[in-house]
């Protein structure tokens, strides 16, 4: 009985090979790989959910009997899937409506909050965001001093678990602020400085000092400093919000007193003031989105885009986020960002890696996305026209782990619902 057993498994195994599916080929796109390349005429397959054959279409002869499909995409474009770092995307679905909100907890330091088990994978406003190319997101919580652990989220799924491409991937320090400005974005006020920052400052050291000596302990269980265990060994990296240059020196400061393995800045407003200090450290950073205002009154108003091209010509390694008002919905607008520094000087396929490939380095999921590679998950999109351009940007297809996405949203149900009345 055991051996027949045995032949009918091993029977079915060679059917299911004999019918294995073929790679699915797509033709003659300009693929921008991620990665600072570019092939003019691509000829790119997928299989069970990879990159496969990257090559240029040009020079190679292709057997179309060898694929399953083969879509000609001539004269469009393809690209890696563009990845939003800092956002609440996923855990708020309308400001207003508090009931929709899940970003944030009650008290001060929340290692222990994970923005994983709130995730909503029928959020409506993710659905608006993947059809700019936008289908991975660092899903991060706000609010008190230890906001909580971020997860890296696909844009799809049937539940949180099946969204999920890196789990709690880090814990989000908000710093203190050494200075803050008054008054409004119409009426600036002058600059005063915080009288708490030493308390608060010490405050942190004392919380990260004893979560180190827990780190060595296996003896006890807390879960807020259990939270905190892998910070000290490398498996997760502390993302710290900070701003200032003076502000981010402490930070650093801070962190390699108390061997916290990585670190990742984000916001980082005056990062070209320490960019010796960065390099030193091999500190990347999540950059403040570009389409804003400088934070501070005396800065050129056009710093917020002409900041990417000198830190990238300084050699720090950065990517771009979308965090502020509206953030959420906004995140659709992450690649004409991208395209804004192409304006002032930003050569084109790194604003491409910008929001792709360094995103997936920093977040540490590079292994598996962020570049269109032979052995990464086929997670990417094609595009009518320049994805950077928002006078041309037309996603047409979008796969995820090689299975293709409805680019379906509800924005569009209305358009299409009310466009004839």
């Amino acid at each position: 009985m055991k051996n027949r057993i045995l032949k009918l498994a091993f029977a079915l195994l060679i059917t299911m090979s004999a019918g294995a599916q073929k790679p699915t080929l797509f033709l003659g796109a300009k693929a921008h790989l991620g990665n600072g390349t570019v092939i003019e005429n691509s000829a790119i397959s997928i299989q069970n959910g990879k990159f496969q054959l990257i090559a240029d279409a040009s020079i190679i002869r292709i057997d179309p009997s060898a694929f399953d499909t083969i879509y000609r995409v001539n004269g469009m474009h393809m690209y890696p899937s563009f990845i939003v770092p800092n956002t609440t995307l996923g855990i708020t679905e309308i400001d207003a409506v508090r009931a929709s909100n899940d970003y944030s907890e009650t008290g001060g330091f929340n290692p222990n909050i994970r923005t994983l088990i709130a995730y909503n994978t029928d959020s409506k406003v993710a659905k608006t965001v993947r059809t700019n190319g936008v289908l991975i997101a660092q899903v991060t919580p706000r609010g008190g001093r230890i906001s909580g652990q971020s997860s890296v989220m696909h844009l799809d799924g049937w539940n949180w678990e099946d969204a999920a491409l890196r789990i709690d991937d880090g814990i989000h320090l908000n710093w203190p602020a050494s200075y803050y400005n008054t008054g409004w974005w119409a009426e600036p006020g002058e600059s005063k400085q915080n009288k708490d920052y030493q308390n608060n400052v010490t405050e942190i050291e004392t919380f990260l000092t004893k979560a180190s000596a827990y780190a060595k302990s296996s003896k006890l269980m807390d879960l807020k400093m259990e939270s905190m265990r892998n910070l000290f060994d490398g498996g997760k990296t502390l993302y710290i919000h900070a701003d200032n240059a003076n502000d981010m020196r402490d930070a650093i400061e801070l962190s390699n007193k108390l061997h916290i393995k990585k670190i990742v800045i984000v916001g980082a407003e005056e990062a070209r003031k320490i960019t010796d200090l960065l390099l030193e450290n091999n500190i990347s950073l999540i950059l403040n989105r570009v389409h804003r205002l400088p934070k501070s009154q005396d800065s050129p108003v056009d710093e917020p885009f002409t900041q990417v091209k000198k830190l990238h010509d300084a050699g720090v390694h950065f990517c771009l986020s979308y965090e502020g008002e509206m953030e959420a919905m906004g995140s659709r607008n992450l690649s004409f960002t991208a395209g804004t520094t192409v304006a002032f000087g930003m050569d084109y396929e790194q604003a491409v890696k910008s929001i792709t490939l360094n995103t997936a380095e920093i977040l540490g999921v590079a292994d598996e996305v962020g570049s269109i590679e032979n052995g990464k998950n086929a997670t990417f999109f094609i595009s009518d026209g320049d994805a950077l351009d928002m006078r041309t940007n037309d996603v047409t297809k979008a796969y995820i782990n090689g299975v293709a996405i409805d680019l379906n949203n509800h924005q569009k149900e209305l358009f299409e619902k009310y466009k004839n009345r």
